[in-house]
């Protein structure tokens, strides 16, 4: 099996349309449908079936998936392994957050990083979704779930904390919530349903029911905007709320907590530019405290 046809298979496979696969490998849908097609016949197999809602995996094609899966695994280690070696302050370095931590953390990590070792370029993934490292998706992720996965290697960064916030020029309009009353009268600012499911059922241990959602965002950063905009009540960060003259803390005994933690492979550990990074990131969230 051709490895480069297989990736491509496993991007179809994955992604369910040619469309899909080409946007994930960053190729022409054209390519994509012409390597498909040279592996099943090098196969002598029809790997999909076509349908109006997609291609869907042929028994052949379960078969040839676990093939497949298994030579992206050996490949990946393989290119880790070979990262683990190379001890260059140079190349790139692959970063995987939120847009709320890549704002305000990983943003001043880069800063700091660039002053001492100006040849390494970072390619930074904003984002909700997690990464998936194992695959290479990222070489370093931050995240809010402490990894359970052998291969994976991790470090606390830091336990912060959520509070609920309104701007001023809406408190002056509409007044605070009173508790026990499930937000009744007021407009609310949430995550989208689809991005993070019911997180919006309660905002700092206050079911929302009563409430009227007025914007819902995949964005953190979004939601910090549209809160600091007046456009309802919402979860925010405190340490992020402090940038944010014009907002209101609302209920100040009341607070949800989170961790961060960052997540790399455990082959690259000792990849030098990754771990001049890994540092920088560190020193950042070392500087503000826990």
């Amino acid at each position: 099996m051709d490895w480069d046809n297989a990736r491509i298979f496993l991007a179809i496979y994955r992604a369910g349309t040619l469309r899909g696969a080409a946007a994930l490998l960053q190729i022409d849908q054209a390519t994509a449908g012409r390597r498909l097609a040279a592996l099943e016949r090098s196969l002598d197999a029809r790997l999909f079936l076509r349908t109006p809602s997609g291609y869907v995996p042929t028994a052949a094609g379960e078969l040839a998936y676990a093939a497949a899966h298994r030579m992206e695994q050996a490949a990946d280690q393989l290119q880790r392994q070979m990262q683990g070696l190379d001890h260059r302050l140079s190349g790139t370095v692959r970063v995987a957050a939120s847009e709320t931590v890549s704002a305000f953390y990983v943003m001043e990590a880069v800063r700091r990083l660039h002053a001492q070792h100006p040849d390494i370029r970072i390619s930074l993934t904003a984002a909700i979704q997690l990464s998936n490292l194992t695959r290479r998706e990222a070489d370093l992720a931050i995240r809010n779930v402490r990894p359970d996965s052998p291969d994976l290697i991790y470090r606390h960064l830091a336990r912060r904390e959520v509070g609920l916030y309104a701007s001023r020029a809406y408190v002056e309009a509409h007044g605070e919530p009173r508790p026990g009353t499930a937000f009744a009268g007021h407009r609310l600012v949430a995550y989208q349903q689809s991005v993070l499911p019911g997180w919006s059922d309660t905002f700092c241990g206050e079911p929302t029911g009563n409430g009227h959602i007025a914007l819902e965002a995949n964005s953190g950063l979004m939601l910090i905007e549209a809160v600091a905009a007046g456009l309802g009540i919402g979860e925010v960060p405190t340490h992020m709320a402090r940038r944010y003259p014009g907002l209101v803390r609302l209920w100040p005994q009341r607070t949800e907590s989170y961790e961060l933690w960052l997540v790399m492979h455990g082959d690259l550990h000792r990849t030098a530019r990754v771990r001049a990074v890994a540092d920088a990131i560190v020193d950042v969230f070392e500087a503000e405290g826990e």
